[in-house]
């Protein structure tokens, strides 16, 4: 078992680096920055064109047939420069099930123009009353001969008022045990009846809360049978929990070394020479270095045949935990000047340390939190009891 890169792999992921470092300009951070929202469309239709949004898939969807090697540098290059990908992430998780277990009609319809970037899905599953149990979905879906009535609201919708569709979890049967009425559907965001209103992270993003009032599709739209909607959502959950932050981890710890040079202590010698900074970026380092091997494994995995279920977890929970131990390490470190805003140009690194401070700490919620990311480790990976 090893995880360094073969010679195609380096040059596919020297391409990304030199794509991104060509589009994604200072203006470009800014605005997308400034306007709280994770997606540009000409962003992600450049990253199409440059064969760089879904390598991985067949090549009949537009993919390029490639090993899941090649689809992780793109993911680590992509959360490297902090790329606004988010809604192209949510859009190819989405187009995924689709390609595996929706109709005919439902993958002509939908997985070109994903794959081209002209079809955007956001995730609906969150609920304002249900936090991290998922299952206890209060929204339902009521069968209205070939149609079904959708009422109810789902919290932390992001993207969600600018996608074209939403990835909705409902309940259609209130009388089954809450993992067995559940029904997966793909809501068209042009609906009467859908609505959505802002709500601002701590990191400043935007994500939504969002509201179907009598909202009326087809029964095309369903995903899945009928109160199958948690093994739906189980193939997208599968690919959340197995997420890794460390390239997040990485950026910061380029800036903490390039800070740590530049800044004079009280004793006028650069910051680098001070024992407690060099120990403190040295445990960053090592817990990039972890973070990044934990996500590998998971591909390796993947690529062997098994499935992360215990390991995906692992490495989504590390690297978040990680990630708010480093940023505010760093942060401390900086001192008063550490928590000076994102791109104010006199703050160290431009306020990078604040951002990524406020940042980390959504990280841990994200995709599940350390809590239900450390009972699927306990039940499923060492058979603990519930």
């Amino acid at each position: 078992m090893h995880f360094q890169l073969d010679t195609d792999a380096e040059k596919f992921r020297d391409g990304v680096r030199e794509h991104l470092q060509r589009t994604l300009t200072p203006e470009f951070e800014e605005r997308v920055y400034r306007s709280g929202v994770a997606h540009d469309d000409d962003f992600a239709k450049s990253l199409v064109d440059a064969g760089y949004f879904a390598p991985s898939w067949p090549a009949e969807y537009g993919g390029q047939d490639r090993d899941a090697w090649t689809e992780q540098i793109l993911k680590e290059e992509l959360m490297r420069f902090d790329a606004p990908v988010y809604l192209s992430e949510t859009t190819r998780m989405v187009a995924s099930i689709i390609r595996h277990i929706g109709s005919p009609a439902l993958k002509d319809r939908i997985l070109a123009g994903a794959l081209k970037g002209d079809i955007t899905i956001a995730l609906g599953f969150t609920e304002p009353e249900c936090g991290s149990d998922v299952a206890a979905a209060a929204t339902k879906a009521v069968r209205h001969g070939d149609d079904w009535i959708i009422n109810g609201s789902k919290m932390f919708t992001t993207n969600g008022h600018i996608a074209d569709y939403v990835f909705l979890l409902a309940r259609t049967n209130p009388d089954k045990p809450k993992h067995k009425g559940l029904t997966m559907f793909l809501v068209p965001r042009d609906v009467d009846g859908f609505e959505a209103q802002a709500v601002w992270t701590l990191s400043g993003e935007r994500t939504n809360i969002t509201f179907y009032n009598d909202v009326r599709i087809g029964d095309e739209w369903r995903i899945g049978d009928v109160d199958a909607g948690w093994q739906v959502l189980g193939l997208s959950l599968q690919d959340e929990h197995a997420s890794g932050w460390g390239p997040h981890i990485a950026r910061l710890l380029h800036h903490a070394e390039n800070w740590a040079r530049q800044a004079d202590g009280t004793d006028g010698r650069p910051r680098i020479d001070d024992p407690d900074v060099r120990r403190r970026i040295t445990r960053v380092a090592m817990e990039t270095e972890i973070s990044m091997l934990l996500q590998r494994r998971c591909v390796w995995m993947t690529e062997t045949g098994s499935v992360p279920v215990a390991e995906g977890p692992m490495s989504k929970v590390f690297s978040t935990e990680a990630l708010v131990r480093a940023s505010q390490d760093v942060a401390e470190l900086a001192g008063p000047d550490g928590v000076r805003s994102y791109l104010e140009p006199s703050a160290p690194e431009e306020g990078r340390f604040d951002h990524t401070l406020r940042f980390a700490l959504g990280t841990t919620i994200y995709a599940g939190t350390s809590e239900v990311q450390r009972s699927i480790i306990a039940q499923r990976g060492l058979g603990l009891p519930r």
